[in-house]
């Protein structure tokens, strides 16, 4: 029989409590009978000798009721403020994502115009650092664009890595990185669709910021019982101190915060599927690790 938390959670505190009294009750009355009848005066027994206990049943009662009325009260403020949290934090990715991003393409299409026009390199240089940085704040706003698609709910669908893994190889611009996959024929993990964004995140984290003279990325999936890891690792210069311990943290300061959004989408997205992340980092490169929870192959197979 599967336990379905909706019969106790579910229940008012009237309900609880009312309960609770009918068993308590009925438990006090069996511990005295029992008492008296291990002592061999059972014909003494009167009810009477019951009030103390049922005092004590309807004291405890009370108090059930109070905390569990305090316990539900304090339960919903926190769900409402954390709607209203999550409204609000789409209210301003779709105002970025919408309102900014069409600033910023006016802004690139001036800049554009101005790079005709200007013939000192001093001043196409600085054309240039110009759009570098709006198409960097861009892409961050398509990144954002996965945390408003996302779904809160557990995932209840399976995917298999080998195949989300050779997806985001083929997508990612290795522009002369030399990528190595070693996978099993298939490795089927609980997840949804959505967790090909950050897969795809790793393998372009581990090419565009290697600035080694031969960029080398290394992927392996690896099943173990229950859970299904896949490990990314390349040869560049490793996240930073900084950042590792803002994402091992998992809380930003102003004196201490991550330089790029991707490596947070990685682990949000990640813990979302029900999966964990890890990073290690040396002077020799950086390994990732995803781990999600293994599934059953399907009964029909994917084509």
């Amino acid at each position: 029989m599967k336990y379905n938390p909706e019969l106790l959670y579910g229940r008012s505190a009237t309900a609880l409590t009312a309960a609770y009294l009918c068993v308590a009750a009925a438990f006090a009355v069996a511990v005295d009978l029992a008492t008296a009848s291990a002592v061999g005066s059972v014909a003494d027994w009167t009810p009477a000798r019951l009030v103390g206990d049922l005092l004590l049943v309807v004291g405890s009662g009370g108090l059930l009721y109070g905390a569990v009325t305090h316990h539900r009260r304090r339960a919903e403020t926190a769900r409402r403020d954390l709607e209203t949290s999550n409204q609000q934090l789409q209210v301003l990715s779709r105002v970025f994502r919408h309102n900014v991003r069409n600033d910023l393409n006016v802004i690139q299409g001036y800049t554009d115009l101005l790079a005709d026009r200007i013939d000192d390199e001093r001043s196409r240089e600085c054309l240039e650092t110009i759009r570098q940085t709006t198409d960097d704040v861009v892409e961050i706003s398509e990144k954002l664009r996965v945390v408003e698609d996302a779904s809160s709910e557990p995932p209840d669908g399976r995917v298999d890595l080998v195949d989300a893994v050779h997806e985001a190889v083929e997508v990612v611009d290795a522009d002369g990185a030399a990528v190595t996959v070693e996978t099993p024929s298939e490795a089927w993990i609980r997840a949804d669709d959505s967790v090909a964004f950050p897969i795809r995140e790793v393998f372009e984290n581990a090419v565009t910021h290697n600035d080694g003279a031969t960029r080398r990325v290394a992927a392996t999936i690896r099943e173990n019982g229950t859970t299904t890891c896949l490990e990314v690792t390349d040869n560049g210069p490793g996240i930073p101190p900084d950042e590792r311990a803002v994402l091992q943290a998992e809380e930003e300061t102003p004196l201490s915060h991550a330089s790029s959004i991707g490596l947070w989408l990685v682990k949000w997205m990640c813990e979302t599927q029900g999966g964990t992340v890890r990073f290690d980092a040396t002077d020799d490169g950086t390994t990732v690790r995803l781990r999600f929870e293994s599934a059953a192959p399907p009964a029909t197979p994917v084509r």
